[in-house]
């Protein structure tokens, strides 16, 4: 009888602390601080399996913005006053808003999660085109089908903001299907950007799987970087983009571009921007530029040497244009238009600077292929 009492009691606090409450304050923990990522940090509390979350700032010109998800594992409580997201549990269904969000997902061999996508024909991910019959997609911006959107039962739907909330916010919120931004684009830093694994890791319940496998990027691509530094020959100057009606958009200095070109031993053309998104400046300005590069990268539309002199005769004259230096990241696409550089390259920057060390010091690089870029010919 008395052992029957003692079991009964011990069942009854056991009951008592999976039921009872906890504070928001008890998850102060840093269980995941990020190197290079700024966008996110993952918090615990002692005892507990369950985790939070905090997104900041993740879409362009957001200030003093916080996101947070709470992971609620093993039938523990959602902390008092708690007034984020709330996922129960590790998320096994999963709509991706953006390619990139697969391919963080692809990093750890979790692409069998994804049930819904936002533009299935720009997706280039092998498993996802290899299954569409059981992949949906659910349409972007204004153009969402709600109705099918339900109807995949997702565990969580990841989210980006371009210079806003996404459009879907709202109506996720109503149909009380829980969220997460997942703000790599933002980051300036490229390893910074391929450290969002941990986070979508979190929510799939392998983080620590997840850092195992990051924790070989860094070491990469700093063995790329030391390559690249030992360059004989100079710098080159690298202009980057096309016009835009009538704009040309350059990326700040400190931008992920930016950062990658330097990183290759290349110098970065334009100076006159420190902010933290790129800027218009005009085509008078932009033909300066361009007359100055040894190389010119990312040239949007064209597909050839002589697509990109009918488009732009002005330049033909250039000597960047004249030595035929000008390449694009296009090496990798779909269809329906979809490029893999922004999508795979995200979790992969250590190819892309392996690419880009390849454009400015050739000799460096004699044995690689291009896995992103490609010279026009």
């Amino acid at each position: 009888m008395k052992k029957l009492c003692v079991i009964l009691l011990l069942c009854g606090l056991i009951h008592s602390c999976q039921s009872s409450t906890c504070n928001l304050n008890d998850f102060n923990t840093i269980a995941y601080r990020p190197t290079y990522a700024k966008g996110f940090e993952i918090r615990s509390a002692e005892g507990k399996t369950s985790t939070l979350i905090r997104v900041k700032n993740p879409w362009q010109g957001a200030s003093d913005v916080q996101i947070d998800l709470f992971i609620a594992r093993n039938n523990e409580p959602v902390p008092e006053g708690f007034q984020g997201q709330v996922l129960p549990g590790d998320a096994q269904r999963i709509i991706c808003m953006s390619s990139s969000h697969v391919a963080l997902l692809d990093v750890m061999g979790q692409t069998h999660r994804v049930v819904g996508v936002s533009g299935l024909q720009f997706i280039t991910n092998p498993y996802l085109n290899g299954h569409k019959d059981q992949i949906s997609d659910v349409g972007y911006d204004s153009n969402i089908n709600y109705e099918l959107l339900v109807a995949l039962d997702p565990d969580i739907v990841l989210l980006y903001g371009v210079n806003g909330s996404a459009s879907i916010q709202n109506k996720l919120a109503e149909l009380r299907i829980p969220y997460a931004y997942v703000g790599e684009y933002l980051e300036e830093d490229p390893l910074g950007k391929a450290e969002w694994m941990i986070a979508v890791a979190e929510i799939i319940g392998l983080r620590e799987s997840a850092v195992a496998i990051y924790e070989q990027l860094p070491v990469r691509y700093q063995a790329l970087k030391q390559i690249a530094a030992t360059a004989q020959s100079a710098r080159p100057k690298v202009m980057v983009n096309t016009p835009y009606a009538d704009s040309w958009f350059m990326p700040s200095q400190n931008s992920y571009l930016a950062r990658l070109i330097s990183d290759a031993a290349g110098k970065y053309i334009y100076q006159g921007n420190t902010s933290n998104q790129s800027l218009p400046i005009d085509l008078e300005e932009a033909t300066l530029l361009t007359a100055q590069a040894d190389v010119w990268i990312h040239v949007e539309r064209a597909k050839t040497l002589y697509e990109l002199q009918q488009l732009y005769p002005k330049f033909n004259d250039l000597a960047c244009v004249r030595a035929g230096a000008i390449y694009n990241c296009d090496k990798r696409q779909t269809p329906g238009g979809g490029n893999d550089f922004w999508e795979s390259g995200v979790v992969h920057p250590d190819l892309i600077l392996q690419d880009l060390i390849k454009i400015f010091h050739p000799e460096l690089m004699t044995d690689q292929e291009f896995t992103y870029y490609r010279k026009l010919e």
